[in-house]
């Protein structure tokens, strides 16, 4: 899971939590104390939030437990999959278009942020370059292209190697460093 985003989800489930323990039964036992409570609006009101965030933490602490369970390791290397950037040519519109599959959480289309469990993330998950997916959208069919794919495995590795290639420059401009300290130091000693 995104480290983002489980700190956005164990945020909100804090604030929940917080709210459920705190703030509600505040507020309820202050509308009891206005009496009557089949006319107590405020009561009410109090009880209904209160039911809707019992609902929202189960949902919040449900969503926590299923992204915990995602292995990158089932990931496919080969095929689109989570955590995916797609280069796709849209037929219907005539157009290359980039997307990245995400979690229902980070999406953002716009950005060309997908969920996986959106109508065109679902149609091109499991699909390899050169596949045409057709996707079943509210506008209408869309035939998606796979011209290229990088999976989250292809970026993990290329960090890496990213990595690795600063690592070997700090290490070359060391030794340049010790070279030139040792030429001047024996210099100096002639």
């Amino acid at each position: 899971m995104p480290e983002h985003i489980k700190k956005q989800l164990l945020h909100e489930i804090s604030l929940m939590e917080h709210e459920l323990a705190h703030e509600l039964p505040a507020e309820i036992k202050k509308a009891v104390a206005m009496g009557d409570l089949s006319e107590n609006a405020e009561y009410h009101m109090a009880k209904q939030r209160q039911t809707f965030v019992n609902a929202r933490l189960g949902q919040l602490k449900k969503r926590m437990a299923e992204l915990s369970l995602v292995n990158l390791a089932n990931i496919p290397k080969d095929k689109v999959g989570f955590g995916s950037t797609v280069v796709i040519f849209d037929s219907t519109k005539d157009e290359e278009i980039v997307y990245r599959l995400v979690t229902s959480e980070e999406s953002d289309v716009s950005k060309g942020l997908i969920s996986t469990t959106s109508p065109i993330g679902r149609g091109l998950v499991g699909k390899r370059v050169g596949d045409v997916a057709t996707i079943v959208t509210p506008n209408g069919k869309r035939e998606l292209e796979i011209l290229k794919l990088i999976t989250i495995h292809d970026e993990a590795a290329a960090a890496a190697a990213e990595v690795e290639a600063e690592i070997a420059v700090e290490v070359e401009i060391e030794v340049e460093i010790e070279v030139e300290t040792g030429a001047a130091q024996n210099s100096e000693r002639k």
